[in-house]
């Protein structure tokens, strides 16, 4: 017999514990699903020498660890079925079936192609932070880390205090672009004390703006950097470069169930409502799927998805603190634009589909998406297309396409005979 649950909420980052926590408060039986090992999401990712903040592990606690909550740690989405999903984790395949579904699929991280990029050492900036929290060794390498936005910060702090010497942050926006977004940082008062506490700690970093790496060079891995700025063109001698240009949202599951997208740039976030639905009955949606905003738009809206897919009332309160987080992330997005000049960094011999190697040129030889895929293979590696198709759409080579299951690599034996098994078997979460 199909296992079933009140609410599905997919994804254990900031959103997706709210939206767990706020639906069992309301004594709904709720599934918490996520791919990684541990609960946090990116922004809370467990860290090997310094643990999680203590917000997250409270976040963690009164969401996983409630009575009414279920929750599936190393467990993937890999197709949906009419009001069930097709899950697999390391042992085997099952399906669930929800009442409603709440996605908090999070963000992924944007990254451009330039010469060089495939090089050992070359990560993006959520990247190496992610591997340093992971316990890659960092003590006493020279990290460069450039891109765009505030996530910049947040990495080189992360590198630090896992004793790296961070030689320098390349924010490609303009001076006059930061500036003016940092003198509208009062209006929201965390992010400014945020903000400053960052600035302070890596108060010995140069911080350089108008700045892009064009060009990566090393022989069996990195060893140095082109910088394009504004004091012209130098090289600058790294262990470890990091270039990210933002983030995209995760928008793969949302478009097999059928939910509308609409435009983040050139890229697609998810069509919400007031309360976070989505134009699919009993589908919510919170956090960066609807649109890059943010840990606290992130919380704010997965307690409203919560709350409404619990058939809860929302309070108002919860609408204008999401309205505030947005009108954040409006301003992110306005000061930090990309420049076209970042757009053309790479060439016609730039790899573009790192899974595949296939080269930009050999893609600009097709007019279709799809032509340029079934002849060159691209987008059909391991990442299944999640990073060539955003640089892709980025460059302005189109989008993707819609999407056809499974969403990640998938055992032959959960499509073809999964366990119709009790959710109550499967390990959950322990304190």
């Amino acid at each position: 017999m199909v296992d079933a649950c009140d609410i599905v909420v997919v994804g254990a980052g900031p959103a997706g514990l709210a939206a767990a926590e706020a639906a069992a408060s309301h004594g709904k039986r709720v599934v918490l699903i996520d791919s990684q090992p541990r609960a946090g999401g990116q922004v809370w990712r467990h860290d090997a020498l310094h643990g999680q903040p203590r917000v997250a592990m409270d976040a963690i606690r009164a969401a996983a660890g409630n009575a009414n909550v279920t929750y599936l740690e190393g467990t993937q989405v890999v197709a949906v079925e009419p009001e069930r999903l097709l899950l697999q984790d390391a042992r085997r395949g099952f399906h669930l079936a929800y009442g409603a579904l709440v996605l908090a699929t999070g963000a992924r991280e944007l990254l451009l192609p330039f010469p060089g990029w495939t090089l050992p050492g070359v990560t993006g900036a959520g990247g190496l932070q992610a591997l340093a929290k992971q316990g890659w060794p960092l003590r006493g390498k020279r990290v460069l880390i450039a891109g765009s936005g505030p996530l910049l910060f947040a990495a080189a702090a992360t590198a630090q205090r896992h004793g790296a010497h961070v030689v320098g942050i390349h924010e490609q926006a303009g001076a006059s672009a930061v500036h003016r977004f940092a003198a509208g940082l009062w209006r929201w008062p965390g992010k400014l004390a945020q903000a400053a506490r960052l600035r302070l700690e890596l108060a010995r970093v140069p911080y350089r703006t108008g700045s892009i790496v064009t060009t990566a060079e090393g022989d069996h891995g990195v060893s140095g950097a082109h910088v394009r700025g504004g004091q012209g063109d130098e090289r600058i001698e790294c262990d470890l470069l990091a270039v990210g240009y933002g983030l995209l949202p995760q928008v793969e599951l949302a478009q097999l169930l059928g939910c509308a997208l609409e435009p983040e740039g050139a890229h697609a976030r998810v069509q919400v409502g007031p309360w976070q639905a989505t134009s699919q009955p009993r589908v919510f949606a919170a956090g960066e799927a609807c649109g890059i905003g943010g840990i606290d738009c992130a919380r704010v809206e997965g307690h409203i998805a919560g709350l409404a897919a619990a058939g809860a009332a929302v309070p108002r309160a919860l609408v204008q603190r999401r309205d505030r987080a947005r009108a954040f992330a409006a301003s992110l997005r306005q000061h930090f634009a990309l420049r076209d000049d970042v757009r053309g960094l790479a060439n016609d011999d730039t790899t573009i589909c790192r899974c595949e190697d296939v080269s930009l040129g050999a893609v600009r030889t097709h007019t279709d998406a799809r032509e340029a895929k079934l002849a060159t293979r691209c987008g059909m590696g391991a990442c299944q297309g999640r990073i060539c198709g955003g640089a892709l759409a980025e460059l302005g080579h189109g989008p993707r396409g819609g999407m056809r299951p499974p969403l990640f690599p998938t055992r032959l034996a959960t499509l073809g005979e999964p366990v119709l098994s009790s959710v109550s078997d499967t390990r959950g979460y322990t304190p």
